[in-house]
């Protein structure tokens, strides 16, 4: 073990600490009884590593490196992309910097604005390696979404990140701009181009159908996404949420009792009916189921214990976007409130609901 820690760079106590909680664990033994790694712990133990060195949590990696869809050969690429997203995140920042230094050597100051550009990560970066253990394809919600798509046999995901929600009985093509997020797309997912719902590399009618899932509150224009997907193809299926309701925030207990901040990311959220309008179709409503499987904000609504775990919150962008102090600040009162016994009372007659309509919609053209 001493030998394989220095080669590693990591401590003899890190790699105790791994065995302890099952991570890496050596699987023999020497005469001695010291902790041997063979050929394949090793080749382990170097999988953790890296996915420690991207700064992902050791709950995360387990789920990484001990998922069954995938092989040696799916998780080297996998890392290989994400390492490759490190590495041209880093070398942009040199650049940014090297660009300051000129132009402070010039007597030039970059503007506040200017300086901050070059931390403008995108969101799925931040909350992307979550997405695989708690962001699952929900089927009631999926059978909407695939009924929708009528008899489309070529579909076009829009901003598909990891693939949930793709139909596997029609020809996939997702388009996704987070190299995060496509690094962790499953084995046997649909070819993914790195590409932006603004601007989508097809011509006109490539599609039988376009869909999204999730995504257009990310984008940088919604409605220039929308309109590219009705021109790309000829029905387009989109599940977002009506920003413009304004009884969601008191039907949904968690950003009425805790997160007020929640109402300040609406703000110049376009209104349903100019989503609507962009692609020309109409808006259904969504129900959540209470058992909902996938992890999405208003998900878990009958099941409020779920909000106190990191996991299932860093899986979602709004606490990202509402920022740590709101966040812990809205985990505490929760705490607080279910071991005091207030949220029950406070939301009894959640108990006898199968699904809540919490604002969520189809958007189908």
């Amino acid at each position: 073990m001493r030998r394989v820690a220095e080669l590693t760079g990591v401590t003899v106590r890190t790699l105790h600490h791994y065995d302890e909680i099952g991570l890496v664990r050596p699987s023999a033994r020497t005469a001695a009884g010291y902790r041997a790694y063979s050929a394949r712990d090793v080749e382990r133990l170097r999988e953790v590593l890296a996915y420690r060195r991207l700064g992902f949590g050791l709950r995360e990696i387990a789920d990484l490196v001990d998922d069954p869809a995938t092989d040696a050969v799916t998780r080297l690429r996998r890392l290989r992309g994400l390492l490759l997203e490190q590495r041209d995140r880093a070398a942009a920042m040199v650049t940014a910097i090297d660009g300051e230094l000129e132009a402070r050597a010039m007597g030039i100051r970059t503007t506040p604005e200017e300086q901050l550009r070059m931390f403008g990560a995108q969101l799925y970066d931040a909350i992307g390696s979550d997405y695989p253990t708690t962001r699952r394809t929900e089927p009631r919600i999926a059978a909407r979404v695939w009924d929708a798509l009528g008899d489309a046999r070529t579909v076009l995901n829009v901003g598909a990140g990891t693939g949930s929600y793709e139909p596997p009985d029609r020809e996939v093509t997702a388009v996704e701009p987070s190299a995060v997020m496509r690094a962790l797309r499953p084995a046997g997912a649909a070819r993914c181009l790195a590409a932006a719902a603004e601007r989508l590399p097809f011509a006109d009618r490539s599609f039988d159908a376009a869909m999204a899932f999730s995504t257009v509150h990310h984008w940088r224009d919604p409605i220039a996404g929308l309109r590219e997907m009705r021109r790309v193809a000829r029905r387009v299926v989109v599940f977002t949420y009506d920003a413009g309701d304004a009884g969601r925030r008191e039907r949904f207990w968690l950003t009425r009792d805790y997160l007020p901040e929640f109402a300040e990311l609406l703000v110049d959220w376009p209104s349903l009916a100019d989503l609507t309008h962009a692609i020309g179709g109409r808006a259904e409503p969504v129900l959540v189921p209470w058992d909902c499987a996938d992890g999405f904000f208003e998900a878990h609504w009958r099941r409020p214990e779920a909000y106190l775990e990191e996991q299932v919150r860093r899986a979602v962008s709004v606490w990202t976007r509402v920022g740590p102090e709101a966040e812990q600040r809205a985990v505490r009162g929760l705490r607080d409130d279910l071991d005091s016994g207030r949220w029950a009372e406070r939301n009894r007659d959640l108990v006898a609901l199968d699904a809540a309509e919490l604002g969520l919609r189809l958007l189908v053209a």
